[in-house]
């Protein structure tokens, strides 16, 4: 073989793989090809075979049929340790570090070696890896003292090191700000330009364009193909990964009436460690709007929403809602069944586990929300169904039926069936947290559709959300958290990413803070 012909062999091919599940077809003779110093962009709704494809690669799932070629041989991947050996690391959304290990121990753990460890030799071996792509890592930092990023960091810098020359990415920016998603990128161009072969699983499409060079679309477990991201656009993306067209428009709509509901006052929240998990948060939320909280993962989103719902305990600080006659009462010592009778809604990050009951069907799960309404000592099943009914035709939510188990929906259609649950108890006040995470775009649209509905019948909706592009366009304000603080309060419409980016990673003084706040102050 020459030179040019080396140079020039796709890093990976795959041939008319399938995998399934059952009766479920993950992957449908699925072909596509990676090329060595090129960044591919993987698409596909929820559902279409994307981390399944990605799994055969990374050894972790083996394929029914098919053939698979790493640098033009035919392999046989049987294991992750068989992917590692042929030059292929996996970075998962979900990291897989040991918190009380520094990065060093990280990146080496599980590696053949001596049974002493030489920290130095191997931290020095780290640093090179980290300078040549400019990560800018400490190796001897505890993973439990670093942040979001920097975790991330090391998990890359893992599979580097190990000797990875095709990288794997699924989802890489969920939890980063605008700033950390740039210097991934120009980390990512580095390796692109170092021969790697690179590929991202993302919904996020503007990412798409600004670093991928191709992009392969999924549908269904099948390949629709792929294009040249300089030759296409995000309108003809979606298209593709949808099979129809879709309006990436996201309506901010104008409602006349702001009228405060709920009004969030010095509220300071301890973890079981002690540790200041909300630190002095005020703020106010109103009817027909929609308040946007951003913030790198971790600043205090969840103990929020929590103690908004007496889920998490209060250690001082005021929470008032206001009735529509003007008249208040007091949150704060009141049990989550007493507040949700006043009519907030709560929508949690953990679908399965504090949203939904995974094992009960969706009859039962829509009945958790309304059995105690009932007038008999005998539990109505009868409208509890009708209403799951009303939400599959209404949210067009695939189920093999209503009474089968919630556990068996994709997560698109179990987040749907957890907003529509608490939708038609006709909320005040919604909160939702993270309410499209991980959703292909048709999904999202739906969810953003659902609560702009609720923002035109009146309602407050507090929207925890982590794509900055969607907060701008679906929000009235944006309320930035930064290590369980306000660092601001701002006006959707005014505002850039990289002034909420920086907000998201610095507290400003008391005078700057009061300063952005009063500019959207009024209603």
């Amino acid at each position: 073989m020459t030179d040019q012909a080396t140079q020039t062999q796709p890093a990976v091919v795959t041939r008319n793989l399938t995998k399934t599940f059952g009766k479920v077809v993950a992957n449908d003779n699925v072909s596509f090809d990676v090329q060595k110093g090129e960044i591919l962009a993987l698409l596909g709704e929820n559902g279409s075979g994307k981390t399944t494809l990605m799994n055969m690669l990374s050894g972790i799932y083996f394929p029914d049929s098919g053939e698979i070629e790493i640098n033009g041989m035919p392999v046989s991947i049987c294991s992750p340790k068989n992917a590692f050996d042929l030059g292929i690391g996996m970075v998962h959304q979900h990291f897989k570090l040991i918190e009380l290990f520094t990065a060093t121990e990280n990146i080496v753990l599980g590696l053949p070696g001596k049974t002493m460890l030489d920290r130095k030799a191997y931290s020095k071996e780290i640093r090179d890896i980290s300078e040549r792509y400019g990560f800018g890592l400490n190796p001897e930092k505890k993973i439990y003292n670093m942040s979001v990023s920097e975790k991330q960091t090391v998990e890359i810098v893992k599979v580097l090191y190990r000797g990875a020359e095709v990288l794997i990415l699924d989802e890489p920016t969920a939890v980063l700000t605008p700033q950390e998603t740039e210097r991934l990128f120009e980390t990512l161009r580095k390796m692109k330009d170092d021969g790697k072969a690179i590929v991202i699983i993302t919904h996020k499409l503007h990412e798409v364009m600004a670093v991928s060079d191709r992009v392969h679309v999924l549908r269904k477990g099948k390949s629709i193909g792929a294009v040249k991201t300089s030759e296409t656009n995000q309108q003809q993306l979606t298209e593709m990964m949808v099979g129809r067209p879709i309006s990436l428009k996201i309506d901010r709509p104008v409602t006349e009436t702001k009228t405060d509901k709920l009004e969030v006052n010095g509220l300071n929240c301890l973890t079981t460690d002690g540790v200041k998990a909300l630190q002095n948060v005020s703020f106010t939320l109103r009817a027909g709007e929609i308040l946007g909280v951003a913030g790198i993962a971790g600043s205090g989103q969840k103990e929020l929403c929590e103690a908004l719902n007496g889920l998490y305990p209060v250690t001082s600080g005021s929470v008032l809602y206001h009735y529509d006659d003007g008249s208040t009462t007091e949150l704060v010592g009141k049990t989550p069944k007493e507040i949700g009778d006043l009519g907030v809604s709560f929508v949690p990050e953990d679908r399965l586990g504090m949203g939904l009951v995974a094992n009960m069907d969706m009859t039962d799960n829509v009945m958790l929300r309304h059995y105690y309404k009932g007038k008999s000592p005998f539990v109505d099943r009868k409208s509890a169904r009708k209403m799951a009914q009303g939400l599959v035709d209404q949210l067009s939510i695939v189920t093999p039926g209503v009474d089968k188990p919630v556990r068996r929906l994709s997560g698109g259609n179990v987040q749907k069936v957890l907003l529509g649950r608490e939708i038609i108890a006709t909320p005040r006040v919604l909160i939702v947290a993270y309410p499209v995470r991980g959703l292909d775009i048709n999904s999202s649209f739906t969810i953003y559709d659902l609560l702009n509905e609720q923002k035109l019948s009146g309602a407050a909706v507090l929207f925890v959300g982590e794509d900055l592009d969607v907060l701008l366009e679906l929000a009235d304000r944006i309320m930035v958290l930064c290590g369980g603080q306000v660092s601001g309060i701002v006006d959707a419409a005014k505002t850039t990413k990289e002034e909420i980016g920086l907000l998201m990673t610095d507290v400003p003084t008391e005078v700057q803070r009061e300063a952005t706040s009063q500019e959207v102050s009024a209603p």
